[in-house]
């Protein structure tokens, strides 16, 4: 899978995500673009966004929407909190279809 990792998403947690296609939105050149034209740029050259911005889907319209959004809830977006998630982040992008917002807890 083609993963973008938002802005909130600390840029190590690409080294989780092993068999991937990883980039940043720094790196695809999007610092600093807002959700909607995010959603957009990234539905053409990415399968996956991987974000922990809780408020993405209530923000943004997914309908017809090439792209799953991986959300990933936790007490914050530090590595340490997010890294033990990571195995259920992988298993989710694995599954992940188009259009669909799926949740992981921590």
């Amino acid at each position: 899978m083609r993963v973008l990792l938002d802005e909130c998403v600390p840029r190590a947690l690409r080294r989780e995500l092993a068999g991937h296609e990883v980039k940043t939105v720094g790196e695809a050149g999007w610092p600093g673009v807002n959700n909607g034209a995010l959603l957009q740029l990234a539905a053409q050259g990415f399968d996956v966004l991987l974000t922990v911005d809780r408020n993405l889907e209530y923000q943004q319209n997914f309908s017809g929407l090439k792209l799953a959004v991986v959300v990933i809830e936790a007490a914050s977006n530090d590595v340490a909190v997010l890294r033990p998630l990571m195995p259920a982040v992988r298993k989710a992008i694995s599954k992940a279809q188009p259009g669909v917002i799926t949740r992981v807890r921590g």
